[in-house]
């Protein structure tokens, strides 16, 4: 089938997306791959959501950039599908915003099909580019590709959880008790290498390293201390006592995974 608009697609029957959103269904299916739809066609919506669905995926839709940034802030996602003119904005910014952060699989698929669009979209950082009017299958297809070369080449872990403190890694994102955590660079480093090693002492020095090896900056002892007094700031309930982020004398530090 070919989908060009709001007269190819059919539409679905009974209650509109935002009724029945691909989330509500009754047979909620675990372990299925999420997938963005930033699109303000409809009809388009309509019928992407319920092929999506009937191919095991699960969705989210958002019609305006607006929209997309939230859901974005708020979730995890193993795809986007991004239209490029929006009512708000273009999907090209929006990519732009998420590949600060992501190496999420995007596919572009939007009407404008001019070689300087195409070229644009992939250059900042797009993983493919498909114009209206597009043959369903291959959009499947491409999407099936996609989500199978990032499982390959990302197989470890996409988030991390203990203490009430989650790390998107995927968006690069930190939220202590749901709430959105300001971290700087270094910061976050320090916390994702806490949180994949818990309840293992760290010496200084494997800290340092890791530090070096990420930032390509040396980082020295005496910052080191500050950076894990800031992180204690940020992530601690009372940072004057810490519970999480421990000092072990003459060792170094660890993350203490509460019961």
């Amino acid at each position: 089938m070919i989908w060009a608009g709001q007269h190819s697609i059919p539409m679905l029957s009974g209650p509109s997306l935002y009724a029945q959103s691909v989330q509500g269904y009754e047979e909620e299916e675990t372990n299925m791959n999420r997938i963005l739809l930033l699109e303000d066609d409809l009809s388009l919506i309509n019928g992407l959501s319920f092929s999506f669905r009937k191919q095991g995926f699960e969705a989210d839709i958002a019609r305006t950039i607006r929209e997309a940034e939230a859901l974005w802030a708020e979730g995890k996602y193993d795809l986007l599908v991004l239209d490029v003119s929006l009512p708000d904005g273009s999907g090209f910014s929006f990519c732009q915003k998420v590949r600060q952060a992501s190496k999420v699989p995007i596919i572009f698929l939007t009407a404008s099909d001019e070689e300087t669009s195409i070229i644009m979209g992939l250059d900042m950082g797009g993983d493919d580019y498909i114009t209206k009017p597009f043959k369903l299958g291959v959009l499947l297809s491409r999407i099936n590709a996609l989500l199978r070369r990032a499982k390959d080449f990302g197989a470890s872990e996409t988030e991390l959880s203990s203490n009430g403190i989650r790390v998107c890694l995927l968006q690069g994102q930190v939220y202590k008790n749901g709430e959105l955590v300001e971290l700087t660079a270094v910061e976050y480093k320090l916390l994702c290498l806490f949180m994949q090693n818990p309840n293992a002492v760290l010496s200084k020095e494997q800290i340092l390293d890791k530090l070096w090896d990420c930032e390509g900056n040396y980082v020295d002892n005496n910052t080191l201390t500050v950076y894990i007094r800031r992180l204690r700031t940020k992530v601690e309930d009372d940072p004057g006592n810490p519970q999480m982020l421990l000092t072990v004398r003459r060792m170094g530090y660890k993350w203490n995974v509460m019961g």
